[in-house]
């Protein structure tokens, strides 16, 4: 499970946002990856200021082979208040720990 921290700096309110989290090994392959709709699709949105948590729970066929794990997540969609869609690669931070 990864969990995910998201807090809206736009001055609207986030209607929907669509992440996909990627597990990468040690040597950076991918060994497993989740992509689901973080607001909007059943959750609420959320609005300017406001922080709110999300869990990405990612599965494999085979078992990891090791502990040593790294989580990224990029942003694929984010829409605004008004069906504003943003450029996610220009609007959105992503941060670790």
């Amino acid at each position: 499970m990864v969990s995910l921290k998201l807090k809206n700096s736009f001055t609207g309110k986030i209607e929907s946002a669509r992440a996909v989290c990627f597990l990468l090994d040690a040597q950076g392959k991918m060994v497993g990856q989740s992509t689901k709709w973080v607001i909007g699709q059943n959750h609420t949105g959320l609005e300017p200021g406001a922080t709110n948590s999300f869990n990405f729970v990612i599965t494999s066929p085979q078992p990891f082979t090791t502990t040593n794990l790294t989580a990224k997540v990029s942003f694929s969609r984010l829409i605004l208040a008004g069906e504003k869609l943003v450029d996610v690669k220009q609007s959105v931070i992503v941060t670790g720990p």
